[in-house]
């Protein structure tokens, strides 16, 4: 039995540390352990009740009372920072799903069920449905665009972080990409502004909703492309959704079809490319 003992960053790093454990339990039949799970859980209830995943630290009725929450988030962050803990762990065999993400055997065979597994909340995935239903009036082409902004001002020097004007003008590229066919946008980002910035783009994105975060991903998921920064973030999307993927190389890029490609796994896309690609720091940034 795999136990999972790691809690690396947000929602979408800790379901790819979780996704290829599941897809070798699934494979053979046996069980796994995750013992620090995100706090977005419960937007995933075929995962959090899933027979064979055990959540040992999952206590609704401790986590809902007084400072419950907090007190769980201080102890994941307590013990997943140190080395004492890390010895007990490897002393018992458990794993780092960081670490578990290259083992890819089981994927693709088990690609239906994971699919399964891994859903939202059927509320947050009616809410996904009826935006892509929305767009779909007016476009046969839907693009989803991950605007990320906040941590990705600084993150690697800001390598990743683009304005609103240079996605604006991306989205136009695209829209050229594509002559004949009325491409339509949905706007996922970490930060508000109106998307009436983006003249001559169609464009729509959720405003305030309960689980936004989840939602846009969601959403994402549900589009026919989507663009946007190196991210566990879209590359979950891609993955999950099977649907193509373009990483931003740089601000003047230009787009074809042939541009974007569905995530196989953390790793690859399906063209063959390396999703790793455009992580690696250059040599001045190493």
């Amino acid at each position: 039995m795999r136990v999972i003992c790691d809690a690396p960053g947000q929602t979408c790093n800790r379901l790819w540390t979780y996704v290829t454990s599941v897809a070798r339990s699934v494979a053979e039949r046996k069980p796994m352990v995750i013992i620090f799970y995100d706090w977005t859980i419960e937007c995933f209830p075929h995962l959090l009740h899933c027979p064979f995943i055990y959540f040992p630290l999952w206590h609704k009725w401790y986590l809902e009372r007084g400072n419950g929450w907090n007190n769980y988030k201080g102890l994941t962050w307590k013990v997943t920072h140190d080395k004492r803990w890390d010895r007990v762990f490897r002393l018992l065999g458990f794993k780092k799903g960081w670490y578990t993400m290259d083992d890819t055997r089981y994927l693709a065979q088990t690609k239906q069920q994971l699919q399964h597994i891994f859903q939202p909340r059927e509320d947050i995935v009616e809410r996904a449905r009826q935006m892509m239903a929305d767009l779909r009036q007016e476009a046969d082409l839907v693009v989803g665009v991950h605007i990320r902004h906040g941590d990705y001002r600084t993150f690697y020097g800001g390598r990743y972080f683009y304005t609103l004007e240079e996605y604006h003008q991306m989205m136009l590229r695209i829209v050229d990409a594509y002559p004949g066919r009325r491409v339509s946008f949905f706007i996922s980002s970490n930060e508000p502004f109106d998307v009436s910035l983006f003249a001559g783009c169609r464009c729509r994105r959720f405003g305030a909703v309960p689980n936004g975060d989840i939602t846009d991903l969601t959403t994402l998921s549900m589009c026919d492309r989507i663009l946007g920064p190196w991210s566990t973030y879209s590359r979950w999307a891609s993955f999950i959704g099977e649907v193509p993927l373009c990483f931003i190389e740089h601000k003047d890029q230009v787009f074809t079809d042939d541009s974007f490609s569905t995530v196989t796994d953390f790793f690859h896309f399906a063209n063959g490319k390396s999703t790793e690609d455009y992580w690696k720091p250059t040599d001045e940034e190493a």
